[in-house]
């Protein structure tokens, strides 16, 4: 029977040790994967316990009593200022803590220290930190332990939480708290982590840090609720019933559906170890011994508090075992389930690291003078071609990227202002909240340029200018108020018009510049970029650019021209383009108003030819003034006419006194100039500006970069394309992706094996960890 029972009980051993020992194997390749995630920014993550708490909750007290040891810079203030990361792992030949502190150059690279060089470490760092303009990192210290206390965990310690004072004066510390609440809160976003949300309360109904922690987690369901500091609540407690609600919080308090059902409750005694005056244990096995003495000393507080024996559910709530043992249960299951989700997402690295190693290959394989000649040509016919297909129109870049709406726009290219500063509402133009790039914010520009100058009225003309603008006439002293309203239409004209030209041609200089960036993303992503060749590519872009500038100079002077020829001399048939709506205007004069040369109103017309006279001043108000523009044979019309000339004369050649009469005509004449110089002006810089800056990017810019590009190739081609440093760079690129390459080689195979033998039951379907009082 002896001989029956002995084998058996060998292999229940056995099948258990290879249980352990198959989780290390697993709990190895997570942390690897870890690292690995770090190092490369890649999208995976291992299941990991997040712990987070305000400053004074007890988080690195909480994590030390976790892993066993002492080991961080703990106490008052803000002693975490870098998040650290803890890959544990139960290793029962460990007597003493085995610790590997990773390289912050190369978070592969772990170099063994020892308990007091970490803490050294992490008291160095927060002091550094502490004197820098930004006072935390995201950056995490990693740190590697194996110890026969430690559990198979990978838990995470983040800055603790800060809640400041209001007020001017504790604007710095407002500021600090900012930094961590977004650090933390971008650390919870990853939905692999298990958050530890500690709450240093007595009063569940006060939330702390699960204010912060429901803002990413809002049902708590990946969130492990913990109270701190257990010892000091007891105390506290009037009677049982608080007892009762404080362990058993109802659900109008603390919702029932967080992770484990209900929170846990610890306690981690004070004081550090070591051997100087104000140490209080000498040993790290002193401090495991007091954890568990405070653990059952909180068991006998509570039961006595109540009056009645705790519950074996109650218990398993209590303590930082139960703690440990909970999530080393909840990361394993956590674990197990990743595995074929992660297998996947290595198998995608793993082909997308062959694809940048071959791509590395062939461009040291392609390091030659013809080919790099050649790559070279085909680059300029690619990124002409990207140009080509923005300005023609196209979705292949994101707009979320690569868009502007017109408030952008305005704010990076310039706004259209008038001479009153003001800008037009961007809500009232077509499109404004779109994000446009290419084409299509050209017209956009183009168009809001064309309604914006379109609606522009002529500025307010004062009494004062037109009396100046009258001057005096080198043979005579009489007045011109025909040459006064040219000289004030065409001053006013010049004044609001030139502004709007430079900012027409900055705006569409800003848009086509925009073109370059672009142009070079739709290159990287068809893998069309000539990437490592950095000076060869300045050349390209600064042949654009200058391009461009040049272009947009010259359009510009082309339509300063136009502008200038339009404001220096007034031609009528040019200028006049509502004769007829001006005839009108002048002819109710006729009817409503009398010429005397006693200074009374007058009311006259502008002739267009035909003697001064004298006439009858009773007939004056029965006599439109468009009769006197008209060839009338009848000698009483002439009469008329000549009459009506003379008062004409009377009140506008040798009369300076400025009639409310001649005021209008003058205001009216200049409104029909700045509207001819206006509609003109509108015309040609929307004509200029397409024939002379958006054609010259399509028929113009190929032969100048291609001549910009053999102009380069006759120079020193090493000196383009840097061959020398790019072939060490490239060597240097080559070896470290044959190195990342057999890194995810090795845990993809890892993940493999254990995907197999999670899939064929070889896992103990319960092995148990050894538990911290063992």
């Amino acid at each position: 029977m002896s001989d029956v029972t002995v084998p058996k009980s060998v292999t229940v051993e056995e099948e258990y040790d290879a249980a352990i020992e198959e989780r290390w194997s697993l709990y190895e390749a997570y942390n690897e994967l870890h690292a690995l995630a770090q190092e490369l920014e890649t999208p995976f993550e291992a299941p990991a316990v997040l712990v987070v708490g305000q400053q004074t909750d007890g988080k690195s007290a909480l994590v030390e009593a976790l892993m066993g040891f002492q080991f961080n810079h703990v106490g008052g203030g803000t002693k975490t200022r870098r998040p650290i990361t803890l890959h544990m792992k139960y290793d029962p030949q460990c007597h003493f803590p085995l610790c590997h502190l990773g390289s912050d150059d190369d978070p592969s690279v772990a170099l063994p220290k020892s308990l007091s060089q970490i803490q050294a470490y992490i008291e160095a760092e927060n002091m550094r930190l502490e004197q820098e303009p930004c006072p935390f990192s995201a950056k995490e210290i990693i740190v590697k332990v194996q110890y026969k206390y430690c559990p198979n965990l990978t838990i995470i310690d983040t800055p603790g939480l800060i809640a400041p004072a209001p007020g001017l004066k504790n604007r710095a510390l407002q500021v600090q708290a900012r930094a961590v609440e977004a650090l933390v809160r971008a650390k919870m976003q990853h939905k692999e982590f298990i958050i530890l949300c500690l709450e240093d309360s007595s009063d569940w109904s006060i939330a702390t840090t699960r204010r912060i922690v429901m803002q990413v987690d809002p049902e708590l369901s990946r969130t492990i609720v913990v109270s701190t500091k257990l010892d000091t609540k007891i105390p506290q407690f009037s009677c049982s019933s608080d007892v009762e609600v404080f362990l058993s919080p109802p659900a109008s308090a603390l919702d029932s559906s967080l992770l484990g059902d209900s929170p846990f409750f610890t306690s981690v005694p004070s004081g550090r170890v070591g051997y100087g005056q104000d140490s209080v244990y000498t040993s790290n096995d002193d401090f495991k011994q007091a954890v568990s003495l405070r653990e059952m000393e909180d068991i006998s507080s509570l039961e006595k508090k109540l009056g009645r024996l705790l519950t074996k559910q109650e218990k398993n709530r209590i303590g930082i075992s139960k703690l440990r043992l909970f999530l080393e249960e909840l990361l394993w299951k956590r674990y197990k389930e990743s595995v074929p989700l992660i297998i996947p997402l290595l198998g995608k690295e793993y082909r997308s690291t062959v694809r940048k190693l071959d791509t590395v290959s062939k461009e040291l394989s392609s390091l030659d003078e013809a080919k790099l000649k050649e790559r070279g040509r085909t680059f300029h016919d690619l990124f002409l071609t990207k140009l080509s297909l923005l300005l023609k129109g196209t979705v292949v870049a994101p707009p979320d990227k690569f868009g502007e709406t017109l408030q952008d726009e305005r704010t990076q290219g310039g706004a259209f202002v008038g001479t009153d500063g003001l800008q037009f509402p961007h809500k009232l133009i077509p499109n404004a909240g779109m994000r446009l790039y290419g084409g299509a914010q050209y017209h956009r520009a183009m168009a809001e340029f064309r309604f914006l100058v379109g609606a522009i009225k002529c500025p307010p003309i004062t009494r004062e200018e037109i009396v100046n603008a009258c001057g005096v006439e080198d043979i005579h002293d009489g007045t011109n108020y025909s040459r006064t309203a040219c000289v004030i239409a065409v001053a006013k004209a010049r004044e609001t018009f030139e502004p709007f030209l430079h900012q027409l041609g900055a705006r569409l200089l800003h848009i086509l510049k925009r073109l370059l960036p672009i142009s070079v993303y739709l290159l990287q992503k068809e893998g069309e970029y000539l990437s490592g060749h950095e000076v060869f590519l300045k050349r390209v872009a600064s042949a654009f650019n200058s391009f461009v500038e040049s272009t947009e100079k010259s359009c510009r002077d082309k339509c300063m021209e136009d502008l200038a020829s339009t404001t220096r001399y007034v031609t009528w048939s040019l200028h006049n383009k509502n004769r007829a709506g001006l005839r009108q205007f002048l002819d109710s004069f006729g009817g409503t108003e009398q010429l005397t040369t006693s200074g009374n109103p007058i009311g006259f017309s502008l002739p267009q030819d035909g003697p001064g006279g004298t006439v009858d001043t009773k007939s004056r108000s029965d006599v439109k003034l468009s009769h006197l523009a008209s060839n009338i044979d009848s000698g009483s019309s002439i009469q008329t006419t000549e009459m009506r000339l003379a008062d004409l004369l009377d009140s506008t050649l040798w009369n300076r006194k400025l009639a409310p009469s001649s005021e209008r005509i003058v205001y009216a004449l200049v409104q029909q100039i700045f509207q001819g110089i206006r509609e003109y002006f509108l015309a040609s810089a929307e004509l200029k500006f397409n024939c002379f800056l958006l054609m010259p990017i399509v028929d113009k810019l190929p032969a100048l970069l291609r001549e910009e590009l053999e102009n380069a190739f006759e120079d020193d081609l090493d000196s383009i394309f840097d061959i020398t440093n790019l072939r060490q760079s490239l060597d240097q690129k080559k070896r470290s992706t044959e190195i990342e390459l057999r890194r995810i080689k090795r845990i993809k195979e890892k993940f493999r094996v254990m995907n197999e033998k999670l899939n064929s039951h070889e896992f103990a379907q319960n092995p148990k960890a050894p538990s911290l009082q063992q």
